[in-house]
């Protein structure tokens, strides 16, 4: 994991990620250093444009929490609609009968 944050660092400080950098990040972060891990690391981030997949992790995230909000809107208004309404309905006497507790 220390690879990955330490290639993150170096992109963000606008550093070349390469395999002599991220061994320093990493010795400098109290880390011991593993050539076989930053190779690795490297290795996989041929062709990889760091920047770009930051930018769509986070418009996912903005598009993922859309959908939930509108998902919980429309299973609300769901459950809106199904809920019987009960009308209270008096009778003519129960209705004149707190009329004459007023006056009583």
């Amino acid at each position: 994991m220390e690879y990955v944050y330490a290639a993150l660092l170096l992109d963000e400080a606008g550093k070349e990620v390469s395999e002599h950098n991220l061994l320093e990040v990493v010795k400098a972060a109290g880390f011991a250093p593993n050539e076989a891990k930053a190779k690795a690391m490297i290795e996989s981030l041929k062709g990889v444009n760091i920047k770009d997949i930051i930018k769509n992790a986070q418009s996912m995230q903005v598009q993922a929490a859309s959908q939930a909000q509108a998902a919980a809107s429309a299973s609300a208004q769901k459950l809106a609609e199904k809920k019987p309404k009960v009308e209270e309905k008096k009778t003519e006497e129960e209705a004149a009968g707190g009329l004459a507790g007023l006056f009583g």
